[in-house]
């Protein structure tokens, strides 16, 4: 049995190692979980604290996917200084995306090398948009128009900038933001 004391020192300990993560997440737009491809869910603003992390509607059949190489190269080029880009693979546009996670996964990897994590098949728009996608739709006032749209969150889990699917990975509007944003 525990002394008052010791109680109390127990309750401290606990509430000061909770204390950085909920403070992370205070306010954050990864205030959310997310199923991970071929995987378990993770809540994305504890997984990802203080990284600057890049949103992306991703899809294995479209005229943009030749994007997942130019996504994979920002990710191991900026991945040291603190980005991470996070893949979505959405269905909504076009039908262009495989009916299986597996077939995803695979494809990414075959064909693109793609290491940066990647989640469940997601609604990024309408009614039925994930909630991490209605936080980013909200805080940008831009909402997917096709696949391969991309938003940058910065270290302080806030909306920095949303980037049309036109908006390619190597393009120096994007590589200007994701310095800006990785600026301590």
């Amino acid at each position: 049995m525990f002394t008052l004391p010791t109680r109390v020192a127990v309750l401290l300990l606990a509430l000061s190692a909770a204390g950085p993560v909920a403070a992370a997440c205070e306010g954050s737009l990864l205030d959310h979980r997310s199923r991970r491809l071929l995987g378990g869910e993770e809540r994305l603003c504890e997984t990802y604290a203080g990284k600057v992390v890049l949103v992306v509607n991703t899809a294995s059949q479209c005229g943009y996917t030749p994007q997942y190489e130019g996504l994979e190269a920002l990710y191991r080029q900026y991945r040291e200084r603190g980005l991470v880009v996070l893949g979505f693979p959405s269905d909504q546009f076009g039908g262009q995306e495989f009916d299986s996670e597996a077939e995803i996964a695979e494809f990414c990897k075959v064909n693109y090398g793609v290491s940066f994590p990647m989640f469940g098949k997601t609604q990024v728009k309408d009614a039925g948009a994930d909630p991490l996608f209605q936080g980013l739709i909200k805080a940008t006032g831009q909402t997917p128009s096709w696949n391969f749209n991309k938003y940058l969150v910065g270290r302080d889990g806030r909306a920095v900038r949303h980037f049309p699917s036109s908006v390619k990975p190597d393009s120096p509007a994007l590589a200007e933001a994701i310095e800006a944003a990785l600026k301590p």
